[in-house]
């Protein structure tokens, strides 16, 4: 069964999950050829290794707080923020308490669902 991906003018709900989170799971919103958009679900104390991704990208925190690092620095991220990065910059996320954010990429490569 394919996952629902939103069409073009459908409303997504992006608001905080609050009592929910810990049930939320990471989700893709959008997806294009070009564009990306899910919801990654952050644990406290839980960490996404350093990786990076062919396209921009924007991570925007929702809820709860991530510890974010990329370019030699280490950030915090909190709800109502968010940091862009460039194309294959390497970057890292810890959950600093149970947190979810936004992914947004854009890249010049078809995506594979």
């Amino acid at each position: 069964m394919a996952l629902h991906h939103a069409e073009p003018g459908e409303i997504v709900d992006v608001r905080p999950l609050g009592a929910k989170l810990r049930q939320g799971i990471n989700a893709t919103l959008v997806l294009t050829d070009r564009l990306q958009v899910f919801r990654f679900i952050l644990p406290a104390g839980e960490e996404f290794a350093e990786h990076k991704v062919h396209g921009e990208i924007i991570v925007q925190c929702i809820e709860g707080e991530v510890e974010f690092s990329s370019r030699g620095k280490q950030q915090v991220l909190r709800p109502g923020e968010l940091v862009y990065l460039a194309g294959d910059d390497p970057h890292a996320l810890r959950g600093r308490c149970d947190a979810s954010v936004l992914v947004t990429i854009v890249s010049e490569k078809q995506h594979h669902a």
